[in-house]
């Protein structure tokens, strides 16, 4: 088995154990650095407020967590490093773009209009960069990459992003990660990666849980690739009951050697912060990287879901992704 890419170095996929695959450390959206009253960036106070948000999941045995925060989510690999410092817990961090509508995309469509160089090319060349030489000066590598799509399409800038993505992963065995919008485009993005020669093991198919329809979620699994229910808590967007019937139904015919769970939490978010209206406070009341373990695993397992189904959607999963069967 390959190596796995850790902010605090390679690891063997044995060492991953019980594993969050998409989380993030600390991000914003593009923007939040130009709001006069955005909090002011402090290093050393998000490190403790992310680590008072994590230290929960020591209790539950989580060895290890995927950042999936894109390049231009304001990713700091500083941060995520003292975090799995502080922690004692791996973290894998991720290379990659956002979508077209919320990422940012002006510097390449820039030098795209002035025919400077050529997108796809420029992107696997960024990739390239961070999984084999590290991230900025820190030496620290990415060992997933993140692409996503927008509602309904694959815009071309998103396509570029996938296309070099797949060269990327081709390269160095570094494994796909992706944020449908809304449950939409999952088959359409594994169709392009399998397409262009990636091993299905090494695509894993997010926001899965965006969609309750049963035909959505086989036609993407009979490809082969791995699938996230990822964002349980987000109840503003699909009620948790719903993602935990799909989910019944799908490992009622037997795919839980293809399913992996996370939550999406932001542990500490850029910017001005401040609370949500109360009539949605309460959408979010579960939102965090504890509820699988205090509310989702008992709901399954009352349902009839086993110890083993359990540890394969959570350990096994994410380390064959990671590094291979």
């Amino acid at each position: 088995m390959a190596k796995i890419n850790t902010v605090l170095g390679p690891i063997n996929p044995e060492s991953l154990g019980l594993t969050l695959p998409h989380e993030h450390i600390a991000a914003g959206y593009p923007g939040w650095d130009c709001d006069p009253l955005a909090r002011p960036f402090d290093r050393e106070k998000i490190v403790k407020v992310c680590v008072r948000n994590l230290e929960p999941l020591k209790a539950f045995g989580v060895n290890a967590i995927v950042d999936a925060t894109a390049v231009d989510l304001s990713r700091d690999v500083d941060i995520i490093k003292a975090v799995s410092e502080k922690l004692q817990v791996h973290i894998v961090c991720s290379t990659g773009r956002y979508l077209e509508g919320l990422g940012k995309w002006t510097y390449l469509l820039m030098r795209q209009r002035d025919k400077i160089g050529d997108m796809q090319t420029e992107l696997y060349e960024g990739f390239m960069q961070e999984i084999t030489n590290g991230i900025g000066q820190s030496g620290i590598k990415a060992g997933a990459i993140k692409v996503s799509s927008s509602l309904n399409r694959i815009g071309p800038c998103e396509e570029a992003m996938m296309r070099a993505a797949v060269k990327a992963s081709k390269d160095t065995g570094v494994p796909i990660l992706t944020h449908t919008e809304d449950g939409t485009m999952g088959p359409e993005q594994a169709d392009l990666f399998i397409g262009e020669g990636v091993d299905p093991q090494k695509i894993v198919i997010g926001h899965m849980c965006g969609n309750s329809t049963m035909a959505y979620h086989l036609n993407v699994l009979d490809k082969g690739v791995y699938i996230a229910f990822d964002r349980f808590g987000i109840e503003a967007l699909v009620p948790d009951k719903v993602r935990i019937a799909t989910l019944l139904g799908l490992l009622a015919l037997g795919y839980a050697d293809r399913i992996l769970l996370s939550h999406d939490f932001t542990s500490c978010g850029f910017g001005r912060g401040g609370r949500r209206p109360p009539e949605d406070e309460k959408l979010f009341a579960n939102w965090s990287v504890t509820h699988i373990f205090r509310n989702i695993l008992p709901a399954l397992k009352k349902a009839g879901i086993t110890d083993e189904q359990i540890r394969t959607m959570t350990v096994d999963n994410p380390r064959c992704v990671f590094g291979g069967a």
